[in-house]
């Protein structure tokens, strides 16, 4: 059996704190050759980036891609949209889901997998305020709960 091996590149972190994760999915992305290089050196930001369906296929907006340093005057736009490879049945399902009221596209990670460049892509709904507040109180409840447990066992 082959072993696939991942290399995360970019996290999208702010997406778990503002939405709920619903469903998620792993694309592949069609990028330009500098691209790719400037992914290998780790130069991307997934902050407020986001998906949307576009005659029937998968688009991502505001992913960054720094232009890669070695580039010449064919180099990249940093924001410019990107396609994501999915097959027909998914982008259906995608769309299917979508339509829904409040449920939207937003990319988690940007990785490699086994030479290729991939999207973890997940389908959330918006948190309100009080949810952001009641997940912060759950994880410093957790947290103290922890320390305590800690603080025991050296005893």
């Amino acid at each position: 059996m082959s072993e696939t091996r991942e290399k995360v590149i970019a996290t999208n972190r702010k997406a778990r704190h503002d939405y709920h994760v619903i469903d998620s999915m792993e694309t592949g992305i069609m990028l330009t050759g500098t691209e790719v290089k400037s992914l290998r050196e780790g130069k991307a930001n997934l902050k407020d980036s986001y998906a949307r369906v576009q005659n029937e296929e998968v688009y991502l907006y505001n992913a960054h891609i720094s232009p890669y340093a070695e580039g010449s005057y064919n180099n990249h736009e940093p924001l410019r949209q990107r396609k994501l490879l999915l097959h027909k049945k998914e982008i259906r399902k995608l769309i299917g889901k979508v339509q829904e009221k409040g449920l939207t596209m937003v990319p988690l990670k940007l990785y490699f997998k086994n030479g290729k460049v991939k999207v973890e892509l997940a389908i959330v709904k918006g948190k309100k305020m009080f949810d952001k507040r009641r997940d912060i109180d759950k994880r410093e409840s957790e947290r103290e709960i922890q320390r305590h447990m800690k603080q025991k066992q050296r005893f």
